[in-house]
């Protein structure tokens, strides 16, 4: 077969023939069918090189835009906390509360622990109560190591008047904290998930002064969402389905659990989550709630568990889907599981309503599992709470008397797991709104997993 070139050439020669002043009839037919035949090749090479599949089609579309106009937690938000905090600790006669970097102080204070890593050196945000012309006024001051003093003060810290004081390497640094306070005669209340040589250190500095755990008053706050807490919330578990959704339509049979996890992270990392991770299992190895550790190609009559979560603005998504493929063929008795356990999660979901003990949800689930016959096999408890970390309170598990509140914010995700066989999670946030009824985070993109072909 001619070249393009050779095509090109031989129309050229002949197009030099049909010039000449003898030419027949014959050489100009020639000369046409020559250029057609070279025109019908170019305009099927434009073809080839306009098909789609010379396109590489992006399997993350629309993950990138879901939350692109999602906004932080704003100053006068933090200001608000500050100022309801300090109206608890002074209506406790407390002298004050103390965080190090994590969710409390990213909460009070914005100073997360990315934003500063812990280390045996503490800087403490501190917040206690003063009374300024009849108002109680949140004073904030940051206990910080001296040489750090400068890398201390460019963290964004709201507050009215913050201060800083400083303590050398050769001071106490809880001696310092508590000569910064106004005064010092009620309990000092501390983070509750504060290292306890801390709170060591601050008891020997005040040994006539109680240092203990935040009580719920204070806990309650963090643990009940603002509006502007829960459209963050809203927006990271709804972009985390997308995401499972954006992976299912990668997947084939054969595909191994690592080269899911690394979509996984992909399609949330496009989607703009940080702090990724993604567990993923298939078939029998899902029966083992967080994973066996191997690498298992997907056969087709797995089920595939994927539970995944990341971070939006500091707030968590927490998802787990376990679904099928088009090509996949699941035995009907581990669909009926399936089934069973959607089931398990829609009972929890509308008992979950303001003023529900929190030890009931779990039981609704719990029944429903055992009742199918399922008993011993749905191994932990049913949810819990969510917001600046993955996993707080409160709990939605046996054994507890919380009582459901507006604004708290918690997984539910009943699962069964049947050693060697079979495991299977449904997992979906949901928030309690002023009415006092449960709303699925992920409402906004169809909540609930559909079937187990659509997840």
């Amino acid at each position: 077969m001619k070249s393009h070139v050779d095509t090109f050439v031989s129309g050229k020669e002949t197009a030099q023939t049909f010039v000449t002043p003898k030419v027949t009839r014959s050489l100009k037919w020639r000369l046409f069918f020559s250029l057609a035949i070279c025109a019908t090749i170019f305009y099927l090479q434009i073809l080839i090189d306009i098909s789609p599949e010379s396109y590489s089609v992006d399997p993350w579309a629309g993950l990138a835009s879901h939350c692109a106009d999602a906004q932080p937690i704003n100053g006068p938000e933090i200001l608000q906390r500050q100022e309801n905090l300090a109206k608890i600790l002074y209506d406790n006669g407390a002298s004050a509360y103390i965080a190090e970097p994590g969710a409390n102080a990213q909460y009070f204070g914005n100073i997360s622990e990315p934003s500063w890593h812990l280390s045996e050196r503490p800087l403490l945000l501190v917040i206690f109560p003063i009374l300024e012309e009849a108002s109680i006024v949140a004073k904030i001051t940051l206990i910080t190591p001296a040489f750090e003093e400068t890398r201390a003060r460019l963290l964004s810290v709201p507050g009215i008047n913050v201060s800083y004081v400083s303590w050398a390497e050769d001071e106490d640094p809880y001696t310092v904290a508590l000569h910064a306070l106004s005064t010092l005669e009620g309990p000092i209340y501390v983070d509750g998930m504060m290292r306890h040589f801390i709170v060591d250190g601050l008891q020997k500095a005040a040994p006539g002064v109680r240092v203990m755990s935040a009580p719920p008053e204070v806990t309650q706050l963090r643990a009940r969402k603002s509006l502007a807490e829960l459209d963050l919330l809203k927006c990271a578990n709804e972009v985390t389905v997308l995401c499972i959704r954006a992976v299912q339509a990668q997947m084939y049979i054969g595909v191994r659990e690592s080269q899911v996890r690394a979509m996984v992270d992909e399609a949330l990392a496009v989607a703009g989550l940080t702090e990724r991770w993604a567990l993923v299992l298939f078939g029998e190895n899902a029966a083992l709630p967080h994973g066996s550790g191997s690498d298992r190609a997907l056969g087709k009559a797995d089920f595939i568990l994927i539970d995944a979560g990341g971070v939006l603005l500091e707030y968590h998504s927490d998802v787990t889907r376990t679904f099928m493929l088009h090509d996949s063929s699941i035995p009907l008795a581990h669909k009926t599981i399936w089934y069973d356990v959607h089931t398990a999660q829609t009972l929890a979901h509308v008992a979950a309503r303001e003023g529900a003990n929190t030890s009931a949800v779990d039981k609704v689930a719990r029944d429903w599992l055992d009742g199918r016959g399922y008993n011993g096999y749905f191994t932990h408890r049913l949810g819990h709470g969510i917001g600046l970390e993955d996993h707080e309170a409160p709990y939605l598990r046996g054994g507890t008397d919380d009582i459901i509140q507006t604004g708290n914010a918690f997984s539910n995700e009943p699962g069964i797991y049947i050693e060697g066989k079979v495991g299977i999670r449904l997992e979906d946030c949901f928030y309690i709104d002023e009415g006092g009824n449960p709303i699925f985070l992920t409402k906004g993109v169809g909540g609930q997993a559909l079937s187990p072909l659509y997840p």
